[in-house]
């Protein structure tokens, strides 16, 4: 069982920065590719970045690319999402979550992943 607790989400103004964290249970979170998603107000839930066990190799939604970094910290069991330049339209209820092993799924596809946080809320003010 993994546990997965997001924190750092809060109210900001339009081109402000927040950095997310998500806290991870197990002893093996190095090996875990993680992701983070976002669902905004009557929206479904969307892909917004992942990250390699090792930190390596990342991917990043169209809309956050140049904006959002995700990054990890193994020795912490600890994986972040930098966001600058916030924009009201990033506005949503964000996701950690860790990635199916068997990696069968495309890594945008939330049924690639199989344990998730509660969410933390980003509210973006124009």
């Amino acid at each position: 069982q993994v546990q997965l607790v997001e924190s750092g989400g809060g109210l900001v103004q339009a081109g402000g920065s927040l950095r997310l964290s998500c806290a991870a249970s197990g002893r093996t979170f190095s090996s875990y590719v993680m992701g983070w998603f976002r669902q905004p107000p009557g929206k479904e839930r969307e892909f917004v970045a992942q990250i390699s066990s090792t930190g390596a190799v990342t991917n990043y939604a169209d809309s956050v690319k140049g904006r959002f970094t995700i990054s990890r910290d193994n020795a912490k069991n600890t994986v972040y999402l930098q966001m600058n330049s916030l924009k009201p339209e990033d506005t949503a209820v964000y996701y950690c979550a860790k990635r199916q092993t068997s990696l069968r799924h495309p890594y945008y596809a939330t049924n690639g992943y199989d344990y998730w946080g509660q969410g933390t809320q980003v509210t973006v003010s124009s």
